[in-house]
């Protein structure tokens, strides 16, 4: 048994965070999928990125050129096939879980994040784009995201909430999902039917938080460097549980509803002082997915350590570590919403330098 299927064992799901049209054409993902990879999850970066390095977008490009299209139509061309592909590969694993695991995530545009109506009619659109049971359209977890996610979840589409830095984000997420499951349960529909996840950015918080830390220079500050991306996932991880698994939840559960399982992001280690699976070894457990990168995906196959329910360990410290934050004037929310602005704008600048490329 691998490091991915021991953390299948023990409950949590490793997804690819990375997909491009070599990665399918070259039987990648295929293998990926063989070890135990039970997700994909993309963003514009990651499609900029495929599509600038790639040639096997070429001839595409070169085909649509007589079209009048637009370069976000000639982008979304590109990438609605690649989707496609993906969630055919995985296909076999959305099956056999009964449509637990074997999603593959395609974002909206980031130019929607405070509009809530478009963003929900580009979740539409998109969903009916792709056309597979075993698509999860990504959506910011900004107020107006928030918004649109209980509209979606209310008629019954499948959802990757994303850009996620707090535990305020993580209740008003997972309170939009609740209510819209609840609604479309008053209207008859099928909730078993409905996915969700729920990602929450971790290396990105870890550096903020550092460098906030070392501007500080305290020995009481230095001493709290490296945890708060732990902390954060750890503390998040029992929100979901009082949730989704408190009464709260019952009469959805008992006809079939999901919770919205907790899906750990950025989880490459960023500082090289830290470990590489930082954010890996220590967040393994139940009802969790964690997406990787290649290389901490190659890491984790290499010399990954499953220790079991690993999330629910030291959830004492993890609180308290984000009290010992707040006592230095570390605002965790306050944080969070600069994040988000932070990683809609990143999100921004690659999905424009994406439509250069398909101009």
């Amino acid at each position: 048994m691998n490091p991915i299927q021991a953390a299948r064992a023990a409950g949590q799901q490793i997804w690819l965070d990375n997909l491009s049209r070599s990665l399918i054409n070259e039987g990648h993902l295929a293998r990926h999928i063989e070890q135990g990879v039970a997700g994909v999850t993309t963003n514009p970066a990651i499609f900029h990125k495929a599509i600038a390095e790639g040639k096997d977008y070429r001839p595409a490009l070169d085909a649509m050129r007589g079209e009048n299209l637009s370069a976000e139509q000639r982008y979304e061309r590109l990438v609605i096939e690649d989707v496609q592909r993906a969630c055919d590969v995985i296909r076999p694993v959305f099956d056999a879980s009964q449509g637990d695991a074997g999603y593959v995530s395609l974002e909206v545009s980031p130019a929607l994040a405070d509009d809530e109506a478009g963003t929900a009619a580009a979740a539409r659109r998109l969903r009916a784009a792709v056309a597979r049971d075993n698509l999860l359209v990504k959506i910011p977890a900004t107020a107006a995201g928030i918004r649109a996610i209980e509209t979606l979840t209310g008629e019954g589409l499948s959802l990757n909430v994303t850009l996620m830095f707090s535990l305020a984000h993580v209740d008003a997420v997972a309170g939009a999902y609740q209510r819209g499951l609840e609604a479309l349960a008053a209207r008859g529909g099928d909730v078993s039917r409905v996915r969700s996840v729920a990602s929450v950015f971790l290396s990105r918080w870890e550096t903020l938080v550092d460098k906030l830390l070392e501007d500080m220079g305290s020995d009481a500050a230095l001493a709290l460097r490296g945890k708060a991306g732990v902390a954060l996932a750890r503390q998040a991880y029992q929100h979901y549980l009082a949730r989704f698994h408190g009464a709260g939840f019952a009469a959805l559960a008992a006809r079939g509803a999901r919770p919205q399982s907790m899906l750990w992001a950025s989880t490459g280690t960023k500082n090289p002082a830290y470990p590489d699976l930082m954010y890996v070894e220590p967040l393994i457990g139940p009802e969790t997915v964690n997406t990787l990168p290649d290389a901490t995906l190659a890491a984790f196959v290499d010399h990954g350590q499953v220790t079991g329910n690993s999330i629910g360990a030291e959830v004492e410290a993890s609180a308290a570590h984000i009290a010992a934050l707040g006592k230095l004037g570390i605002d965790l929310d306050v944080l969070g919403e600069r994040l988000q602005q932070e990683g809609l704008a990143q999100f921004a600048s690659a999905f424009g330098k994406l439509l250069e490329l398909t101009a």
